[in-house]
């Protein structure tokens, strides 16, 4: 769901995105499909260095979840982006959030937020977010959805936080997958400083950020 629409969203920006998949599919101009097994390291590095991209974004899920997967991918994604010098922007989990006044609790232990039989996700984009910081690659940033996230339209009005989970006007926690990429793809064109971002759905253009209303595009290579 988020892969795909990061990938709408760059092309659409004069980005030239090869899109790295199981199954790619390219149906956007701009959009080159390479077809990799995220579970292989040397293809996922070959194909990296061969496309010439300057950042790599991470949407890996499983259904159901698989930890030691998602964990491996993000891994070899990582190890790539050191060993080539690439920016790595990955699309993680609400859980890894903190959860809204309860500082000392994480949003994947919040059964306001999470209920029991989603704590296996939760509990894994946690790990992942674990799994970054432990790496030694320093030029990566991991974004977190909010509560909610699903198919919607785009109107690239959101808020940015940081490790914190938001809750928009409404009082929900929630932002369609438009949206977010919009964000993913503002966050790629102008680096925050933060490693860890949230961004939640906003009513009006004054709720958004300047840094994402003015950032400047830069035409380049965005892998997802």
């Amino acid at each position: 769901m988020v892969g795909s629409r990061i990938v709408a969203e760059a092309a659409a920006r004069g980005h030239r995105v090869p899109a790295l998949s199981r199954r790619p599919v390219g149906a956007h101009p701009g959009v080159i499909p390479v077809p990799v097994d995220a579970g292989d390291p040397d293809a996922v590095h070959e194909a990296l260095a061969h496309c010439g991209a300057d950042a790599v974004v991470v949407t890996v899920r499983t259904d159901p979840v698989d930890e030691d997967f998602l964990l491996g991918a993000t891994r070899t994604v990582l190890d790539a982006g050191a060993r080539l010098g690439l920016r790595v922007l990955v699309v993680g989990g609400a859980g890894a959030l903190r959860s809204p006044g309860a500082p000392g609790l994480l949003v994947a232990d919040d059964p306001a937020h999470v209920p029991a039989r989603w704590r296996p996700v939760a509990a894994a984009g946690v790990a992942q977010l674990r799994a970054c910081r432990s790496h030694p690659h320093t030029d990566w940033v991991y974004l977190s959805p909010p509560a909610l996230l699903e198919p919607g339209p785009r109107t690239a009005r959101y808020r940015r936080g940081t490790d914190t989970l938001l809750t928009a006007a409404d009082g929900r926690s929630w932002i369609s997958a438009e949206d977010l990429a919009v964000a993913a793809v503002d966050e790629l064109e102008a680096p925050g400083p933060d490693r860890h971002i949230t961004v939640v759905h906003a009513g009006g253009d004054r709720e958004r950020p300047a840094a994402c209303r003015q950032a400047a595009v830069r035409k380049g290579p965005v892998t997802s």
